[in-house]
């Protein structure tokens, strides 16, 4: 059992995130405000409540740093909190406040994992694949998938799960082409039926979350699918297509929810 904390100005703290009552965690409720700070335990994972109050949660995080606390904290963000939060706010992961159970407690488990990774990587590791740490590099870009995180510039990068497995999988088969279906088979599962319209959502995700200098990195082939073009073989050019989703396009909302 894990010591959570959540703060939250909501009336119904049940309501911020609610897979949190359905884990066998303990879970103190506190205000988002300064003075919780010193109400605070030690050994604890911290939830902040950014639903509706961006601003009030990025103070509570910088206070968090300033005061030398080494508290992880994980946001819980609506789909439109992702636009404006990075890393600089401090944070050890972030999770949708309509997450399931599951997600939520694989994020727990891999904030925990995360204390026991380094700050940052060397400069001087070897590009390519290191089978024996799970890490896969390629120029900037580093994907652990032992820890299940990816690094660009040596920035952590904040994927949901599905993002992240997507975005492995990809890296994994540098220049290989994959239809939406393929995707959706190798990433979802064969017990997933949702339309392929959910590989390009994601894929729309994850290209704004490389941002603007990298996300040629997932490259788009017209009327096939998607591939991950490695920064050494494109020399930083756009893939073939409109680097939109392809001939499907990606209007409208996901077909299915992270897993």
């Amino acid at each position: 059992m894990t010591d959570l904390t959540l703060m939250t100005f909501a009336r119904d703290p049940a309501s911020v995130l609610p897979a949190l009552t359905l884990l066998s965690h303990r879970v103190r409720v506190l205000p988002l405000d300064a003075a919780s700070l010193v109400k605070m335990p030690e050994d604890t994972i911290l939830f902040v409540d950014a639903c509706d109050d961006l601003a009030n949660a990025k103070t509570i995080c910088n206070l968090i740093r300033a005061s030398g606390l080494s508290t992880p904290i994980i946001l819980v963000m609506s789909e439109g909190g992702f636009t404006v939060v990075n890393a600089q706010w401090g944070m050890a992961d972030m999770v949708v406040q309509t997450a399931s159970p599951a997600e939520v407690e694989a994020r727990l488990r891999l904030v925990d994992q995360r204390k026991a990774l380094p700050a940052f990587l060397p400069e001087t590791a070897s590009s390519g694949d290191d089978a024996s740490s799970g890490l896969i590099r390629s120029g900037d870009l580093i994907v652990d998938t032992k820890g299940y995180t990816a690094r660009l510039h040596g920035q952590p990068i904040d994927l949901a799960y599905k993002e992240f497995e997507l975005l492995k999988y990809l890296v994994q088969h540098p220049g290989r082409v994959f239809t939406r279906a393929q995707l959706l088979q190798e990433v979802w599962g064969y017990d997933y039926y949702g339309g392929t319209r959910t590989v390009d959502v994601h894929i729309r995700r994850l290209r704004a979350k490389l941002g603007g200098e990298y996300e040629h990195l997932i490259g788009t082939v017209r009327n096939v699918g998607y591939r991950f073009d490695p920064p050494q073989t494109n020399g930083g050019a756009q893939a073939e297509g409109d680097g939109d989703g392809g001939e499907q396009g990606e209007q409208g909302p996901a077909s299915g929810q992270d897993a």
